[in-house]
């Protein structure tokens, strides 16, 4: 999506090999017009699929999920981070690690919002070591759905998540693919 790699170039930051930051326009102060547009090229991409979900983690992808499922005309269910004292007892859960953040922490999702006969796309902010969206995977697993695919905005190529995701089966498709980056440039495949 050259619109996107546009606005990386441009806005975003190389912190590190492995630390692109891009909050100026996607998961602190949020552009909504490309927002939109990440929403319509996922429902482009899988136009082909019977989808009745689109699920995320809290907090950074909910809008790409949003702007996804908006287009497609379906609901989006968040997993949680934290367990609220209104979630039932009755959920989904799995272990995730947060490379940013240094952390593992539970999600999970209630299992009134996911069922057997549910066809789900994941959609998420970025594909890096993956742990994220193998978490959500095996949540979509307990429920007995399917899992239909996983639209990642940013994806560091370069890192394992790809990898991981694919020897499960799972379709990728990745909006920006970056191969390297360095403070000197971001060079995408």
């Amino acid at each position: 999506m050259k619109e996107l790699q546009d606005r990386i170039v441009k806005d975003g930051k190389v912190l590190s090999a492995s630390i692109l930051k891009v909050d100026a326009f996607l998961n602190h102060q949020v552009d909504p017009q490309l927002t939109m547009n990440i929403g319509k090229r996922f429902a482009e991409l899988f136009a082909d699929e019977p989808i009745t979900k689109v699920l995320t983690i809290e907090a950074s992808g909910i809008h790409f999920a949003m702007s996804t499922a908006f287009v497609l005309g379906v609901p989006f269910v968040y997993a949680k981070k934290k367990k609220a004292v209104t979630l039932s007892e009755e959920v989904y859960s799995a272990p995730v690690h947060s490379f940013t953040r240094q952390e593992t922490y539970q999600i999970s999702v209630s299992r009134q919002y996911l069922s057997p006969e549910d066809r789900v796309l994941i959609v998420d902010d970025f594909l890096a070591t993956g742990a994220a969206l193998v978490g959500l995977t095996q949540i979509i697993k307990d429920a007995g759905a399917h899992l239909v695919g996983v639209g990642a905005v940013i994806e560091k190529s370069f890192q394992e998540g790809r990898g991981l995701l694919e020897q499960e089966g799972v379709r990728i498709e990745s909006l920006a693919r970056i191969q390297s980056m360095s403070p000197e440039g971001i060079h995408f495949i």
